[in-house]
């Protein structure tokens, strides 16, 4: 039942969401000429790695140029990925990773395989969890990069934000039910709209 509501739910908002898609695309390709979508390795439900579909909000290269989070003021967002992020639009067509059952419309956020090394065993029960696009922890973190700033951004993300994010889940995923998804998703969008 679960998986149904998933995959119902994702394709309906592809069907719904390809004008705005062809819009984002074309608004992306016209100020770079780069690559429309961003993919890069997650790890997934009981550490299977998957790859992840966003909207490229970065330079072309900045993967090599900084480190896999993003810190308030990094110069590697474009123009057109600041509004995107700013709306949530960049994670869209993670409704593709729904498609193929990689994700969940809620869940765990996924984590890049860097930080997952240093996850504790007590930590890492959250990988029994099949990650998703928005979560308790997304909602109550949205403005996650504005608290990361300084030379020590990174450490302030290891040792004080992941881990405060993997309580947050841990309390709620044990428990998941659909009417608790919904109630995420319709509180994620009034987050995005406030």
């Amino acid at each position: 039942m679960h998986r149904f509501f998933n995959l119902f739910c994702a394709v309906m908002g592809l069907v719904i969401l390809i004008p705005l898609f062809i819009c984002i695309a074309f608004q992306i390709k016209i100020h770079d000429g780069g690559h429309v979508f961003y993919r890069t390795a997650r790890m997934g439900q009981r550490s299977r790695m998957f790859k992840i579909y966003k909207f490229r909000t970065m330079v072309p290269d900045a993967s090599q140029k900084g480190a896999g989070i993003t810190s308030a003021n990094d110069n590697r967002i474009t123009p057109v990925g600041k509004f995107l992020r700013r709306y949530k639009l960049d994670e869209f067509p993670q409704l593709i990773n729904v498609v193929l059952g990689d994700m969940n419309l809620v869940g765990p956020r996924p984590e890049d395989p860097r930080y997952v090394a240093f996850y504790s065993e007590e930590q890492r029960k959250i990988l029994d969890f099949k990650p998703g696009m928005t979560s308790p922890a997304s909602i109550q973190y949205s403005g996650e990069e504005k608290l990361l700033t300084g030379e020590n951004f990174l450490d302030i993300y290891l040792q004080s934000i992941l881990p405060k994010k993997i309580e947050i889940e841990m309390v709620y995923f044990p428990h998941q039910t659909i009417i608790g998804d919904i109630s995420i998703i319709l509180r994620t969008i009034l987050k995005i709209f406030r």
